[in-house]
């Protein structure tokens, strides 16, 4: 690729989540010359939010790295075969290999603490209000409120159904952020899926949304992939 353009960057939320949650660094790369789009993921289906991926991609010039947080992670495996995406960057998320439900990697290590503070809710899945500090403890309680107020909720059959057939980190290079104070992925869980895909990994003393309570170093491992696909 041209060595003066710069890669897009196309985000993925998790669950809970919506494309707003990536509103601590999306400016800083608007600034610094990227192309930046944050999807707005439904969560209703797994094949809906790559879709919705994919036409984030097809509002940006190519080549992207994909960025995906938590469930996002899941919609960034199957949507990152994508001959636009370079790169992927995994913020304490999902990455699963073939055939793997969200659901078959959290049953591999002791469940997260936030389990125990979910609602189901016409069928959908919901953080009860005294589980939002398992989500983002470490976020400022005005902040942990706000997430809470504008989550978004799955299906209560998200976690046990999704499923991908070919997963992109097999083909494209990764990049990981490990949350070492998560409530939502364990910590082990996520060192293991870094160490299966080979990703380039660092680690946080972070809750579940590093990109809220540390954006500098989600930042930095933006650039750093964006860097490595640029001169490749």
């Amino acid at each position: 690729m041209s060595t003066s353009t710069k890669p897009s960057i196309v985000f993925a939320h998790g669950l809970w989540a919506d494309g707003s949650c990536y509103s601590k660094v999306i400016p800083t790369l608007q600034q610094e010359g990227h192309e930046v789009v944050s999807a707005q993921n439904a969560l209703d289906t797994l094949e809906g939010d790559v879709d919705a991926v994919s036409r984030a991609l097809g509002r940006v010039s190519g080549p992207a790295i994909l960025v995906g947080h938590s469930w996002g992670g899941f919609v960034i495996t199957a949507a990152g075969t994508d001959d636009r995406v370079a790169g992927l960057v995994y913020i304490n998320a999902l990455g699963p290999d073939a055939g793997e439900t969200p659901q078959d990697l959290i049953a591999k290590y002791d469940p997260p603490a936030l389990f125990s503070h979910l609602d189901v809710e016409d069928g959908r899945i919901w953080i009860s209000k005294d589980g939002i500090s398992h989500f983002c403890g470490d976020l400022p309680e005005q902040e942990q409120q706000l997430v809470w107020a504008t989550q978004g909720a799955p299906p209560a059959d998200l976690l046990a159904t999704a499923k991908t057939d070919e997963p992109a980190w097999k083909s494209k290079p990764s990049w990981y952020i490990v949350g070492k104070q998560d409530r939502a992925i364990n910590p082990e869980l996520q060192r293991f899926m870094a160490k299966r895909m080979d990703a380039t990994t660092v680690e946080t003393d972070t809750s579940h949304v590093p990109m809220l309570s540390n954006p500098a170093l989600v930042l930095d491992v933006i650039r750093t992939a964006a860097k490595t696909v640029q001169s490749s």
